[in-house]
Parts: C-alpha cells; sequence; structure tokens
C-alpha cells in the first residue's frame, strides 16, 4: 500500500507539502498498520523515578535488556527533597523510589543524574541544558509535560509507565498518529518584560479551552513565536499538554542552535546536523493544518488562574467571571466553574488584584530557567515580602542554581526573605516535602492548578515568575506592569 500511494504520487507529479510535524513522524516509522497505529523509532528515553519502577521491574519478570542503554537518560526530580540533602529523606515512598532508580540503572547500564550529581535537576530542564534534547528527533518520557522539549522542533511526548517498558525494551512505541493543528501568535508585546511566555500560553488555552487540542500536535507560528527566547519558548510548549494536545512544537531557527551549541552532550559532528536542520525542519509553505488558531498580543495582560484548571484563568486586571459568563451555556462548563469557586474559597465578582496569597512558588519544569529566576529578581532586589507570606525559589537544576548564584541571584531572594532551595519538581506536586496546607492558597508558576495538586486542601493560582514576585512583595496579586522593572 506504502508504495502504491508512492508511485502514484510520482506519477502524477503531486508535491504534497508536509507540516514540521509530519516530517518528523514519517522520518520516524518503524511500521505501520493500515488504518491503526504506526510503530515509532524513539530517538531519547528521558527516565525518572516515579514512572520507571514498574517498567524495569517489567523487564526483570520476563528476562529482558534495556535496547538502547545509551539513548536512555534518568534524573531524580519528582520525590527528591530541596532543602538539606545530607539529611535523610524522611517519606519513606519517596526513598525507596530514589533509591529503586539508582538499582535499576546500575543494573540496566543506564546513564543516572543521581542527587548528588551537578547535573541533577528536573527531567525537562536538563535535557535542553545539556544537548540531550535536539532538533527533528522523537523523545518520550513518563512525565506529561514532556511537550517542552518541542520548542526545539522536536516531536516529544509524554508517556505511562506501560509504554516506558515497552520503549526501555524494544526503543520503540506504537502511537496513533495525531492531527496537526497551527497556533499562529501574531504582533509584539508591547511590554515583554511584564508580559511574558507564561501570559501567552495561558491566554491561548484561556481561548481554546482545556481540551482545545485533543488529538493534536500543536506547531506554534508567528512574530509572537519567534521574538521569544529558547527558555520562554520551552515555558509556551511545557504547557500544551494543558490544552489537550499530544505535543507542542516551535521549529528550530537560529537562537536554537545557538542555545544547543557547545552543550555537554551536542553531538561532535552539530554543525553538519545544524545545515540539515536548517533545511528541512519546517513546514512546507503549502502544508495544510487541520486545525488553527491565532492569537492577538498586541495587548496582552498578565494572567492569572482562578479556577481548578489552567483554562480557568484572566486578566490581571478583571473580575472573576460568573459561571454563566464562564460557561458561556455550557452545562458541563458551568457546573465545572461552580465546583472550582467552591473548592477555591472565591466568589464571581471579586477582582484578582484582591485576592490575598498565603504563599508562593517559583519553580517547577514551567518557569525554573536561568532567566525565570532572572526576570523575577528585577522585581524582588531590594524589597521585603510580605510578612503575611512564606515564597520560596527553586531553581530547576543543579546547574541553574550554579549559575543563579553566579550572579548573585540568590542573595537578592535570601535578602528579600525567600527561600532558596536545591533543585527538583518541589511544590508543583504534592509528591515530596514541598506541599500546602488545607486552604493556603498559593500564587505558582507551575502548570497544574487542580483540586489537591499542591497538597490535600491546597488552592493554586497560576501565574508567570515576575507576577509571583510581585505577588510575594505585596501579599495580593498585582499588575507587574505598574512596576519598574528596570
Amino acid at each position: 500500500m506504502l508504495l502504491a500511494g508512492y508511485l502514484r504520487i510520482i506519477q502524477t507529479g503531486i508535491k504534497m507539502g508536509k507540516t514540521l510535524f509530519e516530517k518528523i513522524w514519517q522520518s520516524h516509522i518503524v511500521a505501520e498498520r493500515q488504518d491503526g497505529p504506526a510503530l515509532i523509532y524513539v530517538d531519547r528515553h528521558l527516565v525518572h523515578e516515579v514512572t520507571s519502577p514498574q517498567a524495569f521491574e517489567g523487564l526483570r519478570i520476563n528476562d529482558r535488556r534495556v535496547r538502547r542503554p545509551d539513548l536512555t537518560v534518568a534524573t531524580m526530580d519528582h520525590n527528591v527533597p530541596t532543602s538539606n540533602r545530607m539529611l535523610p529523606i524522611l517519606d519513606q515512598t519517596s526513598a525507596v523510589q530514589i533509591q529503586t532508580l539508582e538499582k535499576n540503572c546500575r543494573d540496566f547500564g543506564i546513564k543516572l543524574f543521581d542527587i548528588n550529581s551537578d547535573n541533577q535537576g528536573i527531567v525537562h530542564v536538563i535535557g535542553p541544558q545539556l544537548g540531550i534534547t535536539l532538533p527533528g528527533t522523537t523523545i518520550v518520557c513518563g512525565d506529561s509535560h514532556t511537550s517542552t522539549h518541542g520548542a526545539f522542533g522536536a516531536l516529544a511526548l509524554g508517556i505511562g509507565t506501560s509504554d516506558v517498558e515497552h520503549v526501555l525494551a524494544s526503543q520503540t512505541l506504537w502511537l496513533e498518529k495525531p492531527r496537526p493543528f497551527e497556533i499562529r501568535v501574531k504582533g509584539k508585546r508591547k511590554n515583554p518584560h511584564a508580559v511574558t511566555a507564561k501570559d501567552i500560553i495561558l491566554s491561548i488555552i484561556k481561548n481554546i479551552g482545556t481540551d482545545g487540542g485533543t488529538g493534536t500536535v500543536i506547531e506554534y507560528r508567528g512574530q509572537g513565536v519567534t521574538d521569544l527566547s529558547m527558555e520562554q519558548r520551552m515555558t509556551v510548549c511545557n504547557m500544551s499538554i494543558e490544552a489537550g494536545a499530544r505535543a507542542g512544537l516551535i521549529a528550530p531557527d537560529e537562537k536554537t542552535f545557538e542555545y544547543l551549541r557547545g552543550r555537554k552532550y551536542t553531538p561532535d559532528d552539530y554543525e553538519s546536523l545544524v545545515d540539515s536542520w536548517r533545511d528541512n525542519l519546517r513546514t512546507d509553505s503549502d502544508a495544510k493544518f487541520e486545525k488553527q488558531f491565532t492569537l492577538h498580543i498586541d495587548d496582552i495582560a498578565p494572567q492569572v488562574s482562578w479556577g481548578t484548571n489552567p483554562g480557568m484563568t484572566c486578566d490581571v486586571t478583571e473580575s472573576i467571571p460568573s459561571p454563566d459568563e464562564f460557561s458561556k451555556g455550557n452545562s458541563g462548563q458551568k457546573k465545572s466553574a461552580e465546583k472550582a469557586l467552591d473548592y477555591m474559597a472565591l466568589e464571581s465578582g471579586t477582582a484578582i488584584q484582591d485576592i490575598k496569597i498565603d504563599r508562593v512558588f517559583i519553580g517547577s519544569c514551567t518557569n525554573a530557567r536561568l532567566e525565570d529566576l532572572l526576570e523575577a529578581s528585577k522585581i524582588v532586589k531590594g524589597q521585603k515580602i510580605s510578612p503575611s507570606v512564606r515564597a520560596m525559589v527553586v531553581p530547576g537544576s543543579q546547574m541553574v542554581k550554579r549559575q543563579a548564584e553566579e550572579l548573585g541571584l540568590d542573595k537578592i531572594f535570601l535578602d528579600a526573605n525567600f527561600e532558596w532551595r536545591e533543585s527538583g519538581c518541589s511544590m508543583c506536586l504534592g509528591m515530596n516535602p514541598d506541599i500546602l496546607s488545607p486552604g493556603e492558597r498559593c500564587a505558582s508558576t507551575s502548570n497544574r492548578n487542580f483540586e489537591g495538586r499542591q497538597g490535600t486542601g491546597g488552592r493554586t493560582h497560576l501565574v508567570s515568575p515576575v507576577m509571583a514576585a510581585a505577588a510575594a512583595i505585596c501579599g495580593h496579586f498585582v499588575d507587574v506592569r505598574e512596576m519598574d522593572l528596570r
């Protein structure tokens, strides 16, 4: 069937334009079932301590080895303590998962960045900064926010534990082909230091909904995207999954190539690869997307989530909408909004800037890179956090932590009474000691605000690093555009 199709194209002289996603997908097909899934080759497999134990145990039970240990990299991030690492890990579940990953990597010959490694960090932070993430590759990890790596023009997919075992054993994965979805971001931000990549992606999700990208791979295009730095692009792709998408993609360009140049694991033939990527890794002008959406960012405002999913978000200058306003006639959405307001202990009509907070978390695979910390430090410098707020900064990796300390950012945050932590997932999710107490309200730079995400009964508001820093100083949400960021 494939051969017949190929001959038919040649005979009729038709050239079919392809999207960037379709090019990467096509180049990685090992086998294909008619009207069914395709077996896709995996270039990079990233592993962490939470979703891998059962997968490795499955290999042992079936007497299988890891097919390509050289293409598999592991780190510890979800469960690691971000305070004093000289002390024992008190939570037994966390301790066991960390010890298990150490044993599994040792037994199967996999490179591990353990808790004492200079390269330890959140899996989606260390991949790019070490040059493990490359354009045009397929990348999988047992973590939904693997979409982060799409910022480099990689097809990066989060997978489940059974799929982790399949990839470990075969270096392939059966996948249904998603549909290509173009999101074009038009215009230029008037205040790029106050209106950030986090505000762009929250605005997109607010507009298309948390199911707007279901069954698709989103390619982000337009000046509003190409203007972004690589670290900002990672923030956008990171939250593609929150719009229901399978992955997010941004075509690689000179910013991409420069970012990866000279990294620890950048390939020896990097420059020749760049020549190939420059020529091939872009969507053809006549390619067709099955879905399209345009966001105009000229007058976009800083965003603050008010509910229990990232689509429940509004401008910082607005008030919380009523369930009727939010749902626009959808009874299911209305019920969800009512439930969210009850959980968040908020009322419709409340001005966002009247919402007081108890905690601030600057971190996560969404916003814990050096640029995020640097921008937040500009708000914090010379200030003190509100006496009613407890705030912490958790770098995304030990490398980010070192770089930040070389710039003196740790001192800026500590002088303002922030806590300065070791790297890890931390308060992004309630899977380590950094959690909210029931009823505590947090301004968080993470990616999810589900019920209990940061701890049972905790209330999460998603914001950018600069918005979180400003809230820490003021004790409530403020429009960061009104603050001096010079």
